[in-house]
């Protein structure tokens, strides 16, 4: 019987392959290096299946998955002034063909002992990943707490002016802007006619967050 080459159906759409094609076809899941089979058979030679060649089988090995170039889809209606324009990039496996297998027959040994490695690759990249975030955060929480800076200017929309209004007003440090109360907010918007400024831009917020070791936010001396 003739069996040098076969056709097989994939994806929705049929190949006609020989030992050593290289063909690309819909995205399969498998990476690089990986054996894959493919048993919807409907040619071997001379052997017409029906629909399937019964005991054939297509072995090959997955060179590598990517996407194609981009496939531009243009509309247009006439009269109703719209177009629309829309670009696709399909993910296509290229697949080298390694063996046209009949009777029953199973993929070579080299290919089959691939083919069983694959799912323990697979299993253990999986693990991997669980594993990692854990990873991040046990190393997070261990990391020391980073170091307290007592500054006034870091609370955003205080500069070296209204840092110096502030020192003039007895107020040195975050946390005692942390600790204010609505009468402090109140008196300090007073004395210093920040016109509601202080509540407007969350001060207390702010020196709460620095006290306890957070980033400041965006600053912008507005005096």
């Amino acid at each position: 019987m003739n069996m040098t080459f076969a056709v097989i159906k994939t994806g929705g759409k049929q190949y006609k392959v020989a030992a050593n094609d290289v063909i690309k076809i819909e995205k399969l899941e498998a990476e690089a290096g990986d054996v894959v089979t493919f048993d919807q058979v409907l040619m071997v030679g001379d052997t017409i299946g029906a629909p399937l060649v019964e005991g054939a089988l297509v072995a090959g090995e997955l060179v590598e998955t990517k996407k194609s170039k981009t496939v531009i889809i243009f509309k247009k209606r006439r009269r109703h002034n719209s177009r629309r324009r829309n670009g696709h990039r399909q993910l296509l496996s290229t697949v080298r063909i390694t063996e046209i297998l009949t009777g029953g027959a199973k993929p070579a040994a080299k290919a089959a002992a691939k083919a069983e490695k694959a799912p323990a690759k697979k299993a253990e990249a999986k693990a991997e990943a669980k594993a990692e975030p854990k990873a991040k955060a046990a190393k997070a929480a261990s990391a020391p707490a980073a170091e307290f800076k007592d500054d006034l200017k870091l609370i955003g929309g205080v500069g070296p002016a209204l840092e110096k209004k502030l020192h003039d007003a007895g107020v040195t440090s975050l946390k005692q802007i942390a600790d204010w109360t609505a009468e402090d907010v109140a008196k300090f918007d007073e004395v210093l006619n920040f016109k509601g400024r202080i509540e407007r831009e969350e001060w207390i917020a702010q020196a709460k967050d620095l006290v306890a070791g957070k980033g400041p936010r965006a600053k912008a001396d507005k005096e």
